[in-house]
């Protein structure tokens, strides 16, 4: 992975979502009304989020689990009533500052919320790690490196999603309507499924994962595809 790409590109993330656009962000992860686009994005990560967690084990006690890009905290709190020890980071000290507002005091003990880098090996080893939305907004090679990085700390599974590269995904990103004007997010990256697939296959530091479950969403402006690394 090219750091200086890497960095950079982290860096307008974090810009987007800590200072930009976080009120959008707060409302749309919240109960509040929203707009058409805003509702059916919500409804979509909504079923990714489900999706993710019908992937993990429905009894966690005694594992760990990274939300890496945890945003407001929702999936790290259902996986925290499962009874796994959480690790919840986004490069965002806004949002993680909404997540501990939102979190129920009687899980608190299970979630610790920290805002940095995921890939920071202090952070430990895991026995899942999931990504959801998090490596959506870097180019394929530096994704793959990032998936890799988290891999190396797993014992069991990495769960992430990616933007399919359809035609259509393609051309929406050509004109930058993947958000609504105003609030857009830096550009996600598209990457047509065969090639990540290829990546992920020819990446050294993955060869001792394979991928496993696959599941498309797609719900209005939200088109994203969830896939599971899984530890031979």
């Amino acid at each position: 992975m090219a750091q200086g790409t890497y960095t950079q590109r982290r860096g307008e993330i974090e810009t987007y979502f800590d200072r930009t656009a976080v009120k959008a962000w707060e409302r749309l992860t919240s109960t509040a009304p929203v707009g058409r686009i805003r509702a059916s994005v919500r409804a979509g990560r909504d079923e990714m989020r489900t999706t993710l967690l019908g992937w993990l084990p429905a009894d966690m006690h005694g594992m760990r689990l990274l939300d890496a890009g945890c945003g407001t905290g929702a999936l790290a709190i259902e996986a925290a009533k499962r009874g796994a020890q959480v690790v919840a980071i986004d490069l965002s000290p806004t949002l993680v500052g909404i997540a501990r507002e939102r979190l129920p005091a009687a899980l608190a003990s299970r979630i610790a919320f920290r805002s940095g880098d995921m890939l920071d090996p202090a952070l430990g080893r895991f026995d899942y790690v999931v990504g959801m939305d998090s490596v959506i907004h870097y180019e394929a090679e530096d994704a793959v490196r990032v998936l890799a990085g988290l891999a190396q700390r797993t014992e069991r599974a990495v769960l992430f999603t990616f933007v399919p590269g359809t035609p259509l995904l393609l051309a929406m990103r050509r004109v930058g309507r993947l958000f609504p004007k105003g609030d857009r997010a830096p550009s996600v990256v598209p990457v047509a499924p065969n090639e990540l697939l290829r990546r992920l296959k020819a990446e050294p530091a993955l060869d001792a994962f394979r991928t496993a479950r696959s599941q498309r969403v797609s719900s209005g402006f939200y088109k994203s595809h969830a896939l599971e690394l899984s530890r031979t």
